[in-house]
């Protein structure tokens, strides 16, 4: 029966479109997952190893830039569109199967793989906010806690792997963006569902000359010079551990899945409270609290078991709790014509950061050990809370979160 209520159907839709981002986005750590069993069989240099993950990243950047500049969303049903980048991320990983591990070859399919997401991601978070009635960081937390947990489903996959191999994350997350691929047409656009503003290479400068975007977009860089540099290298981190203590790798999988998946729920609970309490209160709190755990993480190396699963977990809750923020920060500071362009360019230079770390991270490891491996992540997310305390004390603040800033 037709209530005449536009949102009658929002929580169907949002199921749909979260179990398609979760099962999409397990392709994202296919290879970071794989890592050990790569390394295992075959010699591979660190840049190589690093190149695994940050060619995911660099894809999605010219992935999500040609998107937006074609305008692909708006011109195809946006459902359809999320689906074509899961299969094709799909067959990028079934591609990589048939690869020598490591190989440039396989890394061109993690590049694939990244241009591919760009038609997922963005445009299951442009579905899920089109179903938006005052609540727009619990959806859009709702969507960065979806990624988070296809983020971690890899090393989940790693747990059927028999033996040191390293194939599974890549076939079960293939299979699992073809059936992300069937979800997502069964979930419908919200009544917010319009058209997004082209995308003006001209109206980025703004970019940089508005003090409280380039604030915002200062606190959003800080975040993710951490994040993705944290989940690449946090199961090599683990396995190290464990293997240091005669564990096992279940062990170490396991708490590599464990560390990525806890920061779905804080997702989801950051989105609530910056709605009630402000976005700047909440990425301050979540980057000074992730920025320490990157110092403290590496001290725990050396520590028991309980100690380090504690300081981990912590640290994989904070380090993703405050990405949504960022987006719909921009998104209540951007003019409406520009929105779309200064969006696309937050993602765009954060994901291009990202690479930049992941493919760092393993040279500062091999000089300075396990110990002091993630200490110099700290600087981002402490680089952030400078910036977000100063777009606070700014007139524009009061448009953040309903005045809640």
């Amino acid at each position: 029966m037709n209530t005449g209520d536009p949102f009658a159907g929002k929580a169907r839709a949002l199921l749909f479109i979260a179990l398609a981002q979760v099962l999409a986005l397990s392709v994202w750590f296919a290879g970071a997952a794989a890592l050990p069993g790569l390394i295992a069989a075959g010699d591979l240099s660190p840049a190589r190893q690093a190149a695994l993950t940050s060619a995911v990243q660099i894809g999605f950047v010219a992935g999500a830039l040609a998107s937006a500049i074609y305008g692909l969303p708006d011109r195809i049903d946006p459902r359809r569109v999320f689906a074509c980048g899961a299969v094709i991320a799909a067959l990028a990983n079934i591609a990589a199967l048939a690869l020598e591990p490591g190989s440039a070859a396989m890394i061109a399919t993690r590049f694939a793989a990244g241009a591919a997401l760009a038609l997922a991601y963005p445009v299951g978070m442009k579905l899920a906010a089109s179903w938006a009635r005052g609540d727009t960081g619990f959806l859009v937390g709702l969507l960065v806690g979806a990624l988070t947990l296809g983020s971690a489903l890899p090393f989940a996959f790693n747990l059927a792997e028999t033996g040191p191999g390293w194939q599974m994350p890549f076939l079960v997350s293939a299979l699992a963006a073809l059936a992300a691929s069937g979800l997502i047409l069964l979930a419908a656009g919200g009544p917010g569902l319009r058209p997004a503003p082209p995308f003006r290479p001209g109206a980025a400068l703004l970019a940089f000359r508005d003090p409280a975007l380039r604030l915002a977009n200062l606190g959003y860089l800080g975040h993710m010079w951490e994040l993705y540099a944290m989940w690449a290298w946090i199961a090599p981190f683990a396995h190290a551990y464990w293997s240091a203590r005669n564990g096992s790798p279940l062990a170490a999988d396991l708490t590599a899945f464990a560390v990525v998946a806890a920061g779905a729920i804080a997702c989801l609970a950051a989105g609530l409270l910056a709605d009630r309490l402000g976005r700047t209160a909440v990425t301050m709190a979540a980057m000074a609290v992730s920025g320490s755990c990157a110092l403290a993480a590496g001290l725990v190396f050396g520590l028991p078991p309980w100690l380090m699963l504690t300081v981990l977990l912590i640290w994989g809750m904070a380090i993703i709790a405050d990405s949504a923020q960022f987006s719909a920060a921009i998104a209540e500071l951007a003019p409406p014509e520009r929105t779309g362009t200064l969006l696309t360019l937050q993602t765009a230079l954060g994901f291009a950061l990202t690479a930049i770390m992941v493919q760092l991270l393993p040279f500062w490891i091999g000089w300075a050990g396990w110990q002091w491996a993630f200490a110099p992540l700290a600087i981002g997310p402490f680089l952030g809370v400078w910036a977000m305390g100063r777009l606070r004390a700014r007139p524009e603040a009061a448009r953040l979160a309903g005045g809640r800033r």
